[in-house]
């Protein structure tokens, strides 16, 4: 006997798209047998992910500025004013024209090194920890250097050496002091102290022979001493303020002790740990 389906067409028919009965049509398929990729499984998926976060790291690595070498160009110019600072005080102990146009030169140079310096650090970024701590050193050496000279030749009195240096000095002692709790930028009445007492050891290197009046150069040094004492007793000030603000602390350390302190009446054992989870 034949065997044809009920509906009356055999299994091989044209019709029935000459496919053998019992055969799966291509809506019952599976993706395999359609040609179609396999779905993705959990172990392909957490494969893309660290392949994806593998890429994003290296771009981030990638993207991440080169650290700044010792020596560039800003600590250079620190460094040469330093150098320039035992060179200006021989030339000028020397005495005579020459070497007190010496002087003369060897101090502009290392003035203008600190005005190079520092904007080169700022715009190249150039900034490093060996500059943080040289370059105040090198400013107050090359004034306090040309003050001292100056009093022990007897042109400038003790007093007034004393006092500019006393107040350069604890200055930078109070900034240090105070550099948990902020930082005490430097103002607008800074950099005039810093322009005035340029100019007035400048006119006091002047060689004698050029004629200026003593007149000139006093007034000069009178108007840079009250601007430092003025600018002087404004950082104290801003000092008492920040003392007066508590210590900066790590954003974890503050949540700690903002969490101990919510406990209604005594925190647990491991408050500190459960804090710091949470």
């Amino acid at each position: 006997m034949s065997s044809i389906p009920p509906g009356g067409r055999p299994p091989g028919d044209p019709a029935n798209g000459g496919r053998p009965s019992g055969t799966r049509t291509d809506r019952s398929a599976t993706p395999e047998d359609r040609g179609a990729p396999p779905e993705a499984g959990p172990a392909t998926a957490a494969a893309a992910a660290g392949t994806a976060g593998a890429g994003t790291a290296g771009a981030a690595g990638a993207d991440k500025p080169a650290p700044v070498g010792l020596w560039n160009v800003a600590n250079i110019l620190t460094v040469a004013r330093i150098l320039l600072v035992p060179v200006f005080v021989v030339c000028l102990a020397q005495g005579g024209t020459g070497w007190r146009l010496a002087a003369l030169a060897a101090f502009g140079g290392a003035s203008l090194t600190d005005f190079f310096d520092g904007e080169l650090a700022r715009r190249r970024g150039l900034v490093t920890d060996f500059g943080k701590i040289a370059d105040p050193i090198a400013d107050k050496a090359l004034t306090g250097a040309a003050l001292i000279t100056l009093s022990v030749i007897g042109e400038l009195p003790v007093w007034v050496t004393a006092l500019i240096l006393v107040r350069e000095l604890g200055i930078t002692a109070l900034r240090f002091a105070v550099i948990r709790r902020g930082v005490i930028a430097a103002s607008q009445g800074g950099k005039l102290k810093t322009l005035l007492q340029i100019i007035a050891i400048c006119l006091y290197v002047l060689p004698p022979s050029f004629g200026l009046p003593v007149l000139i150069r006093e007034v000069v040094m009178g108007a840079a001493l009250v601007v430092t004492l003025v600018t002087g007793a404004d950082y104290v000030v801003r000092a008492v303020r920040l003392f007066q603000k508590p210590a900066r602390l790590g954003s974890g350390y503050r949540r700690i002790v903002a969490c101990s302190k919510a406990w209604p009446v005594r925190p647990p054992v491991n408050w500190r740990r459960r804090c710091s989870a949470g």
